[in-house]
């Protein structure tokens, strides 16, 4: 199959997909593979740089075009979507690996892959259990375009690339390629007595406010490592009943998490759930919402409860801390599948799928010259 030397990938660095793209574009380095990394949504934070210049196979080419799903975006996409385009014309990648919708549909010269993160309309149906407003129809239909334009899109769960189909209809080539965190970043430490949970404190679909609500009656306290100021400018998330940490930087975060006993996330909506991984590799025994993709990546390996089930949550959280045998037990479990997701096992899986694209006709994978206008 035909070789990857250089990879043009997006990332935008509001989220969790800045992990996702670090951790992928340092197993490509030991691939010996290039990857210019562009950046969207916000400026480069000092730690972001900082992570970014440990790689030497990363170059950063950094803007702070909107995001698709943001306010008023369609500007700033299409401003983005050129700029991107230059930069295929000038850097000559083999693969262009997006970590964003719209920009599927541009008129790539080379097989542009699109990956399923999350999306505003599967958000929406997990969060509010209501149709989306119509203030999202243009967002649904740009994203709905580059999905069907790229050469493959991928999901990191069976679930996410269901719920993919579902709002946006049937795609012609897909693969489910779960996510993945080195283990030696998130090493099990002696456990204390606490419940850690992270997350942004105002995001709906992390359900933390369940987790303050239960936290009066539990024999543990309970932390949480997040911002509390919403980006929209919506306030202050309040959460008087757990201990706020703050956001985080990555290192102090799987410091606390080498120290918890059990990390709990009762989410509504996680796709996959970079966290959640990184908390069993600290061994963490894991409380987490009843949701089908978290059952689909964690099996047995965790304790479910419905995110409307504040009683259960507090049940289930009480059990594990009245019994250290059985928390031990479900962390080690938890561990276990953990290292199953391993930064190798994610790109020999890409790797085999840029090799497939480049493999295949061009009329395979050219997308439609439309796009955002």
């Amino acid at each position: 199959m035909p070789s990857v030397r250089r990879v043009l990938m997006t990332a935008d660095t509001v989220g969790g997909v800045w992990a996702y793209a670090l951790e992928l574009c340092r197993a490509l380095g030991h691939e010996g593979i290039q990857v210019d990394l562009a950046t969207l949504g916000a400026p480069v934070s000092a730690a972001q740089w900082r992570e970014a210049r440990q790689l030497p196979n990363l170059t950063l080419h950094e803007s702070h075009y909107r995001l698709e799903w943001m306010d008023e975006p369609w500007e700033d996409v299409r401003a983005s979507g050129q700029w991107l385009l230059e930069l295929e014309a000038a850097l000559a990648p083999d693969i262009v690996h997006l970590n964003g919708f719209c920009h599927g549909s541009l008129p790539w010269r080379t097989p542009a892959l699109v990956v399923a993160h999350s999306c505003v309309l599967s958000w929406w149906e997990a969060v509010k259990g209501e149709p989306v407003p119509e203030q999202y129809a243009r967002y649904g239909r740009e994203v709905s375009r580059g999905l069907r334009a790229a050469a493959c899109v991928v999901a990191p769960s069976a679930a996410m690339l269901a719920a993919t189909e579902r709002l946006h209809g049937s795609l012609r080539f897909t693969r489910v390629i779960p996510n993945a965190r080195r283990a030696e970043a998130y090493p099990p430490g002696p456990k204390e007595e606490f419940v850690l949970a992270a997350g942004r404190l105002w995001d709906e679909a992390k359900n933390l406010a369940a987790l303050d609500a239960v936290a009066p009656g539990l024999p543990f306290p309970v932390r949480v490592a997040g911002g509390a100021q919403h980006p929209g400018g919506g306030g202050r998330a309040r959460a008087p009943h757990v201990q706020s940490l703050g956001a985080l930087p990555p290192g102090e975060l799987a410091g606390w998490m080498a120290r918890a006993a059990i990390y709990a996330l009762p989410a509504r909506y996680e796709p996959f759930g970079l966290s959640i991984l990184e908390a069993a590799l600290a061994g963490c025994a894991l409380v987490l919402g009843d949701i089908p993709s978290l059952r689909e990546v964690w099996g047995e390996a965790a304790r479910f409860v419905h995110p409307d089930d504040e009683e259960g949550l507090a049940r289930a959280l009480r059990e594990l801390m009245a019994h250290p045998a059985e928390r031990e037990r479900l962390a080690g479990e938890a561990r276990a599948r953990a290292l199953t997701f391993t930064p190798r096992r994610m790109v020999e899986a890409y790797l085999e799928l840029y090799a497939a694209l480049r493999a295949r006709p061009s009329a395979a994978w050219v997308g439609p010259t439309s796009h955002v206008s």
